[in-house]
């Protein structure tokens, strides 16, 4: 009696066939909930000890993704296990391949993601690096979920390379008629990796300066001494030479200075020694010379040349002024006079 009622057919499947796939699905599902997790809970107290963060990374992974593939790949070995009426096996095979696709896919993502904040950590003070490549891992992201779609398609019979070929021939359309964008597009990845400068940075290409404000895919905005905003495409940084002054490590500073000829012999031999102590005295100055450097039309000239340690133009303002009250204070001690235009006439009285 109990065999009839088992031999009894429902759906093309009888109904011992239907408990033997409710049973696979049962002793599946408690495999994985009793072994896999006994296994992962180990993984996790043996993580606590370590220091990395990769192993934390693998446990994530194997609870957020591994075990619900798990789950429904259950539900899939008991459902193999039937009869399946004409097209509903495909149909099965395609849900189980996507599954797979899905879940391997955010493997990848994982493991890109885990090692972009590992390299981020390393760069919290570039901003624009790390605002940057957070910007393109989205792309990245978009592209191998796009690779994903595609290998599922080919996969499950679609004709994946007849799309590929249209899409290539309008991506060169496209290209053609986006060559500006594109190429301001791959000038931005040159800042973004060569970094010939970042946000906060005083730069000069040909006649205009100013800090950099904002690093965008398209153009780069620089804040001008004068107060107005300047914007650049990518593109003509990139093919401009730019001078960095943030990447300076000390300023060459050369000055003149005249005196009035009737400076005696002894105080112009001097002068070199007073200007190369005030700057020695003056903090954060590398004196370089200074020397009589030639007969100007009303003037003694002399030519000054030293260094400020660090690329800030305040500072070196304010270096320079330092040193120029120093020379002033210096020259009214030692009644040497700076020269300044004169004309002297001279009338010849005619004999009569």
């Amino acid at each position: 009696m109990t065999m009839q009622i088992l031999d009894q057919a429902f759906f093309g499947n009888r109904i011992l066939e239907y408990l033997i796939a409710l049973l696979t699905l049962i002793l599946s599902l408690l495999f994985v909930k009793v072994i896999i997790r006994s296994i992962v809970k180990r993984l996790k107290k043996f993580a606590e000890k370590t220091i990395t963060t990769f192993d934390d990374l693998l446990i994530k992974i194997i609870e957020r993704i591994v075990l619900p593939a798990l789950y429904l790949s259950c539900f899939y070995l008991g459902l193999k296990t039937l009869k399946m009426p004409a097209g509903m096996d495909s149909v099965i095979n395609a849900l189980q391949l996507a599954v797979v696709t899905f879940f391997a896919t955010r493997i990848v993502i994982a493991f890109l993601g885990y090692g972009l904040n590992l390299y981020l950590s390393k760069k919290k003070g570039d901003t624009t690096l790390v605002r940057s490549l957070e910007g393109m891992l989205r792309m990245v992201k978009f592209v191998i979920w796009a690779l994903a779609v595609i290998i599922f398609l080919d996969n499950i019979g679609f004709k994946v390379s007849t799309i590929i070929a249209g899409l290539g021939i309008g991506g060169v359309a496209v290209a053609i008629a986006a060559q500006a964008l594109l190429k301001d597009f791959f000038s931005y990845f040159s800042i973004v990796f060569d970094r010939p400068f970042k946000l906060g940075d005083f730069i000069i290409i040909g006649d205009f300066m100013g800090t950099v404000e904002h690093i965008g895919i398209k153009t780069t905005r620089i804040r001008s001494l004068g107060g107005e905003q300047v914007i650049f495409s990518n593109t003509d940084l990139t093919d401009s030479r730019v001078r960095n002054y943030m990447l300076m490590e000390k300023r060459r500073v050369l000055f003149r200075i005249g005196v009035t000829y009737q400076t005696v012999l002894n105080k112009l031999k001097e002068i070199p020694k007073i200007i190369e102590n005030i700057i020695k005295n003056t903090k954060d100055t590398a004196f370089d010379r200074a020397h009589f450097f030639s007969y100007g039309d009303f003037s003694l000239i002399f030519e000054v040349v030293y260094y400020v340690i660090g690329p800030d133009y305040n500072k070196y303002m304010d270096i320079q002024q330092q040193i120029n009250f120093g020379i002033k204070e210096e020259f009214e001690k030692q009644d040497i006079e700076f020269a300044y235009p004169t004309k002297t006439l001279y009338i010849h009285k005619a004999a009569k």
